[in-house]
């Protein structure tokens, strides 16, 4: 059965308007639950008139999620937070909310559903983050075994919350630190090959029950992705490591603001290498060759150099 209508779970995010757009072009109706619809409107530029329409959805509810399957064949999780804040909690959103979804689209029959986790899931990681994302994972497989299950290490693109951080920070501060001396090893995917790796998930039923661990060709440390951006800005800026327990103790204090720029749980994660494993299913096994990283980011660091885009690149500051 062709897939004519989707839900797409969290679809305002960095991610979710790359899914949007890929199932738009499909001709497939797209159906995007959010917390606020009105944040969302933007995304309605991705389709024709009509077909894609955010709404409000409470993901931690089940009767809401289940509302929320109405109509749709398929449906994607792009559900998360990287840091705890008022009722948005890793186990409202990692854990229950999946497990809700699932059983909402096994009662609703889907054809598919694809829920988008992180590489380094595990009972036993260092992080709660970690923890909570193999908890929903497990729930989900419980209550719809078919399920494709989705894991990135770091996502880039034009809007993404990692390059774009410290090119704004490397703007204005002239060091930048190295937790744990910024040998953390990292392998970033570009995010349009994740959006295609999810609409394969959807759409192909060899990947029906399958797990997929997603990264570029490239593995770099913290510390050579820091020079990477730096080189793409034209800023000379100092790269000072700092030990794993002295950025514990700025991330305790960090966590009086509204939104820290760290958390300690954050720091745990930055212990653990974040690479796809060796046995792992990945992008090759979709079909889909990795775009590499250093062909990506000139196209919307340049923002960041001295004079923005119209800057002289030779310029090094």
């Amino acid at each position: 059965m062709a897939i004519r209508r989707v839900t797409v779970f969290g679809g305002s995010g960095f991610l979710g308007r790359y899914v949007v757009e890929r199932l738009a072009d499909l001709d497939i109706t797209v159906q995007v639950a959010v917390r606020d619809p009105e944040g969302a409107k933007h995304l309605r530029m991705l389709g024709q008139v009509g077909q894609v329409t955010p709404f409000a959805c409470d993901v931690t509810d089940a009767a809401a999620a289940a509302r929320a399957l109405d109509g749709a064949e398929a449906a994607v999780n792009l559900v998360g937070i990287l840091a705890e804040r008022g009722r948005q909690t890793f186990k409202a959103l990692h854990a229950d909310a999946p497990a809700a979804i699932a059983i909402a689209s096994a009662s609703a029959g889907l054809e598919s559903l694809v829920h988008v986790s992180a590489i380094g899931a595990a009972p036993n990681a260092a992080s709660k983050y970690a923890r909570s994302k193999a908890v929903g994972e497990v729930a989900l497989r419980g209550a719809y075994p078919n399920s494709v299950i989705i894991r990135p290490s770091i996502i880039f693109g034009p809007e993404d919350g990692f390059f774009n951080l410290f090119a704004g920070l490397a703007r204005v501060s002239p060091v930048l630190p190295l937790f744990g001396g910024g040998a953390t090893l990292f392998q970033p995917v570009y995010v349009a090959d994740v959006a295609d790796a999810i609409v394969a998930g959807l759409t192909e039923p060899a990947c029906r029950g399958k797990t997929y661990e997603l990264g570029g060709p490239g593995v770099y440390s913290f510390a050579q992705l820091m020079t990477v951006m730096l080189g793409e800005i034209r800023r000379r800026r100092l790269l000072v490591p700092i030990p794993f327990f002295v950025g514990d103790i700025q991330a305790t204090i960090a966590g009086i603001l509204p939104t820290p720029p760290v958390t300690r749980d954050q720091m745990r994660s930055l212990r653990s290498d974040n690479v796809v494993g060796v046995d792992a299913a990945t992008l090759a096994d979709l079909g889909i060759s990795p775009t590499a990283m250093e062909a990506i980011l000139p196209t919307y660091l340049c923002r960041y150099r001295r004079g923005g885009r119209l800057g002289r690149t030779s310029l090094v500051e």
